[in-house]
């Protein structure tokens, strides 16, 4: 008969059998990807293909920089994302700080508008954004990609933010009043800090929404000079031919800032998301 220990044994044994594979699904991919950057152009068509470059050259990380408007895509990206960013965790902070905190009329009805605003397809907005920016003149501007972000990322973000800030116990707001401290005070010296994970959380889901995005940039913007990476990493497409060794290297050299993101504040990230389930 099959004891509680050796249960657990093959249960354990499984669920890492399991994430070995699902890892495994993610990380072929991303290697595939840096094996045909680390190619000539001249292997990458090579029959049947091989994981690891007879030749390995680096011409290609160097040759974006040199050959294409990669830098400019670049640096638009990092504006439009950091700007993007740093607002929707502004707003969907004191947001979700006063959601949980004050008692108001429509508090509900609120909360469930944030949440429909995420069941309809974004293609949607599409030609309301187009229409509305192009009145203001914010078409192939910055500002006018910072402002979609936004209004995509704040209402998600705050349903984020209001999970977390309901883990944390009213009685600090209770006790920072009896000592003196006002609202803004008690949110920026008590509250604020003890809701790092969130925000980091929170900053991680906007700028991977803002960074990955293309259909908004693509139709926003007219210039070569206002694309953005996905846009830019697009473009690189040829009519008549593929420099396949150059599309990848443009796309690792774009996912390698989100993986150094990611690997530095996951804790954060799976404190939070863990934060906001249990804690409701």
């Amino acid at each position: 008969m099959m004891t509680y220990k050796n249960k657990q044994i093959i249960f354990k044994s499984s669920m890492y059998v399991i994430l070995i594979i699902a890892s495994l699904f993610v990380l072929i991919p991303t290697l595939w990807m840096l094996s045909t950057a680390l190619k000539p152009a001249a292997e990458t068509m090579v029959t049947p293909p091989k994981w690891i470059p007879e030749n390995i050259t680096f011409d290609s990380f160097t040759g974006i920089w040199k050959n294409y408007p990669f830098k400019d895509y670049f640096i638009n990206s990092t504006i439009i994302v950091a700007i993007s960013t740093f607002v929707s965790i502004i707003f969907s902070a004191l947001a979700g700080y006063g959601v949980t905190r004050f008692k108001f009329k429509g508090k509900g009805t609120f909360l469930t508008f944030l949440l429909i605003t995420q069941m309809f397809p974004s293609i949607m907005l599409l030609i309301p954004f187009y229409q509305v920016l192009k009145s203001f003149n914010l078409i192939d501007t910055y500002w006018g990609l910072i402002l979609v972000y936004i209004s995509f990322s704040i209402p998600f973000c705050t349903w984020m933010m209001v999970g977390f800030f309901k883990g944390i116990p009213i009685e600090l707001d209770e006790a920072a009043r009896m000592d003196g401290c006002g609202r803004i005070r008690t949110f920026m010296q008590i509250i604020l800090p003890l809701s790092l994970p969130g925000l980091a959380s929170t900053a991680i889901y906007a700028m991977l929404l803002g960074w990955n995005e293309y259909m908004f940039a693509f139709i926003l913007t007219n210039s070569e000079s206002m694309r953005t990476l996905p846009v830019g990493i697009a473009e690189l497409n040829g009519y008549y031919k593929i420099v396949w060794n150059d599309l990848m290297a443009a796309s690792f050299l774009s996912s390698l800032p989100l993986i150094i993101l990611f690997i530095f504040f996951q804790k954060y990230f799976i404190s939070s998301l863990t934060a906001g389930s249990v804690k409701g």
